[in-house]
């Protein structure tokens, strides 16, 4: 081909890239409007839930799985129907924050922590709870494990950095490292991971941490193979993004609830902001969505410590009467001041 030819094919080519640029402008895909869509239908039980959370650890003096079957009855009187275990899996030591270490630096997906008890513990405790009507969902930390995880083996599981270095998630979550999504090999193990515990112990769904730091396609094709073995499973989020809540979660965490709470009881916005941001989610989230309603959790200093007796009452008075599911936290019917999140995480404070 003549120099001159190709010249003319180059000065054409750039002609008409210039034209393009010009004439037809790259617009972008609109953004998508999840307010139109309809969020995953949920069962009259998932809707109706009372969900308490338990921290196995700090939960009795002894911190098992037996003292929580033998509180059952208590817990049923108050009128709990879904109890939500903190992960139950062995805790990894390589890197542990205080004495203990984090029960979501996990060791094994495939165990059970032996501090708790048993494997024949839990199934026991589990079998109790439905017998009473009540169901059990356990913690998955999917996004990262312990630094000494049996997963390990396989460093293909792991994200690492340019020196081919495994990293933590996040600077501060020193003591976890992160797993790669884009390895298939990862995703079929995870899924397999969480059909075994729906399958061999006759779970009834999950609590899903962090779960905006997995890939959503990822949740989507997790709950659609564990709708296979168990169809009837109530799955929680512990994140506050409307994508999550179209095909794979029943419902979220209403982090802006709870932040605006905090706000107004503290006094520095009106308690009218409470009500501006129930209208602003419900605006940017898939109709029939169903969110956590919460006052206290194991990730925040204790709601009667935030806000006062009188403020811990009136927060979980309006977490109770809100729209969606309220939550409990491991003693807050007492008023337990105990504190929840560091260094209670990583240590022993029953």
């Amino acid at each position: 081909m003549s120099r001159k030819i190709i010249s003319r094919i180059l000065t054409a080519t750039v002609s008409v890239a210039i034209f393009s640029s010009f004439a037809f402008p790259q617009q972008s895909p609109p953004a998508r409007d999840f307010s139109k869509e309809n969020a995953r239908p949920s069962p009259d039980w998932v809707k109706d839930a009372v969900i308490y959370e338990i921290f196995p650890r700090q939960y009795s003096q002894k911190g098992d799985f037996n003292s929580i079957t033998a509180d059952l009855d208590r817990l049923k009187n108050l009128g709990v129907t879904v109890l939500w275990l903190m992960p139950i899996h062995p805790i990894g030591q390589e890197k542990k924050k205080g004495t203990i270490g984090s029960p979501y630096a996990v060791k094994d997906f495939y165990a059970v922590n032996p501090d708790y008890g048993t494997s024949a513990d839990l199934k026991r405790l589990i079998a109790e709870a439905h017998k009473r009507q009540m169901k059990v969902i356990i913690d998955i930390v999917a996004n990262h494990t312990a630094w000494d995880s049996v997963m390990m083996k396989t460093k293909g599981f792991y994200t690492t950095n340019a020196r081919g270095e495994v990293i933590p998630p996040v600077p501060d979550w020193a003591d976890v490292a992160d797993l790669n999504y884009e390895n298939p090999e990862l995703r079929k193990y995870m899924i397999e991971m969480l059909k075994f515990w729906i399958r061999e112990y006759d779970l009834d769904g999950f609590r899903c941490d962090v779960a905006g730091f997995v890939p959503t396609d990822f949740w989507e094709t997790a709950r659609a193979e564990v709708d296979k073995i168990k169809p009837d499973t109530i799955w929680l989020a512990e994140w506050h993004e409307p994508d999550l809540l179209v095909k794979a979660f029943n419902l979220d965490y209403s982090w802006s609830m709870h932040s605006a709470l905090d706000q107004v009881l503290h006094g520095k916005k009106a308690a009218s902001h409470i009500r501006e941001t129930w209208e602003a989610e419900r605006a940017r989230f898939p109709r029939n969505s169903l969110h956590m309603r919460f006052s206290d959790n194991h990730d925040e200093r204790r709601a009667i410590a935030r806000f006062g007796e009188n403020g811990a009452l009136a927060a979980q008075a309006l977490a109770f009467t809100l729209d969606g599911v309220p939550l409990i936290y491991n003693g807050m019917e007492a008023g337990d001041s105990t504190e929840s999140g560091a260094p209670a995480l990583f240590e022993k404070l029953p």
